[in-house]
């Protein structure tokens, strides 16, 4: 099946993995589009087998997922209704596929509340309510690791208990995006490419 969703990347069908449109952006000649294919299917496997609620939250709210270079593990882009997952971080072997789904699921979170904050609030949200959003993102994070098995959710648990620990600047920091992505591309260029 990985092989015919590779085969379609190019083409002008947006292929679907457990239904979820994706698009990938793949800029880097060292990581194989089946490898990162691959990873985000085991990371959405593990979400609908653990929390198939979530799942279908994830698979109702967004209009697809992206994969591409990024400054950070994932994001939500309200604007598109997608999530964004890095090219890298999927790319990664050192870790399990659990905290690529705990991400995935993390900004499916944001998608859920912005469909909320938007069709039912109609607004945008302050500071304050940025940090009470991230906060529940990693409430669920944490809810996903619990719902591992032990050596899967370990890692996620840990992560997601410490963040939810930070004060409301760190929780949700403002970032300058350009800045960011400035300091990924010297990364990038120091590395060749």
């Amino acid at each position: 099946m990985l092989s015919w969703l590779i085969r379609r990347l190019g083409g002008s069908d947006r292929p679907r993995i457990r239904g979820i449109p994706i698009e990938l952006r793949n800029t880097r000649e060292d990581i194989a589009d089946a490898d990162v294919i691959e990873r985000l299917d085991e990371a959405l496997a593990l979400i609908a087998q653990y929390q198939p609620h979530r799942f279908w939250h994830l698979a109702r709210d967004i209009r697809g997922i992206r994969i591409e270079r990024f400054p950070t593990r994932g994001a939500f882009l309200p604007a598109e209704d997608t999530v964004l997952t890095e090219l890298t971080f999927l790319a990664r072997r050192d870790i399990s596929a659990a905290p690529v789904a705990s991400s995935i699921l993390h900004e499916g979170v944001h998608a859920r509340v912005h469909a909320f904050r938007t069709r039912v609030l109609g607004g945008r949200a302050d500071e304050a309510s940025m940090a009470r959003e991230e906060r529940l993102c990693r409430r669920a994070e944490l809810a996903f690791g619990r719902s591992l098995p032990h050596e899967l959710g370990a890692p996620v648990i840990e992560r997601a208990l410490a963040s939810l620990t930070l004060a409301d600047a760190e929780v949700a920091p403002v970032i300058d995006w350009r800045e960011a992505r400035a300091r990924q591309d010297e990364v990038d260029q120091g590395r060749g490419g």
